[in-house]
């Protein structure tokens, strides 16, 4: 007893840890790390998966990956040649502002070229009327560009409507 009330109360709390059932507690201890050690390992193999970096499956995902991306073919495009366009633009105050635009055509075939090259004044006029009626500020920043772009298109396609124009490609824009 002697040897129990000198032992201060920090030694008795840890000498009766490790005479208590020494079997439970720390076995009890080994299943917790064992377990979050199985957590970790599993959240980190999902990680991997899900990231694309490990992938059981990968050999089977290429091959359809590969079939899935591969690019068609590039289309053979044939571009024709707008003669320049100069147009005075509408607006407000007594300064004039001018507008010239070189545009190429973007179609499928030599033949389509043929078809468009005698609808040519349909189209000309088709474009002087659109674009005598742009304000400048119509013509600012690239959504300008892009709404100038698709109304063109549009105005083609019409213009020339068995003929269908892909894109319509500005080669030189000068805002004066």
């Amino acid at each position: 007893m002697t040897d129990q009330a000198a032992a201060s109360p920090a030694d008795m709390d840890a000498a009766s840890v490790l005479e208590d059932e020494p079997g439970r507690g720390g076995m009890k201890k080994i299943i917790l790390i064992v377990v979050a050690a199985l957590l970790v390992l599993g959240a980190i193999m999902a990680g991997l998966v899900f990231s694309g970096i490990f992938n059981p499956f990968a050999k089977k995902d290429a091959a359809e990956h590969a079939a899935a991306e591969a690019p068609p073919p590039p289309k053979s495009a044939v571009f024709l040649d707008l003669p320049d366009i100069l147009v005075n633009l509408n607006s407000a105050n007594r300064r004039t502002n001018f507008l010239k635009v070189s545009i190429s055509l973007e179609v499928e075939s030599a033949a389509d070229v043929q078809k468009l090259q005698a609808l040519m004044p349909r189209i000309i006029d088709s474009f002087q009327i659109y674009l005598r009626e742009l304000r400048l500020e119509d013509l600012r920043g690239s959504a300008g560009m892009y709404r100038l772009r698709e109304d063109l298109l549009r105005r083609i396609n019409e213009a020339a409507r068995p003929v269908k124009v892909n894109d319509v490609l500005f080669k030189e824009l000068l805002v004066q």
